[in-house]
């Protein structure tokens, strides 16, 4: 059920494994988080830090957003669609996508989990 930004507009969910391939997917958890594996060629830009970092996101095409399990990624997405990007909410987080299947990758090598 798609969820209400603050300024009203909608920001839709869908599942881990409903998020296309090549899609602009923007990574909100902590750094620690990220380190213990992400989908590649995600972009992460942690929570606190996306006031500032919002010029590193496109808004000519849709941005999904994920974190661990749902919560703060919906927050994100509320907030970036209230200010004018189309954003589509990965409900499951990173815990869906693992879950589903979905690619995984570190920077340091090691074998890629949740956190």
């Amino acid at each position: 059920m798609p969820e209400r930004g603050a300024a009203g507009q909608q920001v839709q969910e869908v599942p881990a494994a409903s998020v296309p391939e090549g899609a602009w997917l923007l990574d909100v958890r902590e750094n620690e988080e990220w380190a213990a594996g992400y989908a590649p060629g995600a972009r992460h830009i942690p929570l606190g830090e996306l006031g500032l970092r919002t010029g590193e996101i496109p808004q000519d095409q849709p941005v999904y957003v994920i974190c661990r399990s749902g919560g703060r990624s919906a927050r994100a997405a509320q907030a970036l669609a209230a200010a004018g990007w189309e954003t589509i909410n990965v409900a499951g987080g990173m815990q869906d996508w693992a879950a589903a299947g979905r690619p995984m990758a570190t920077d340091s090598g090691a074998a890629p989990f949740v956190a």
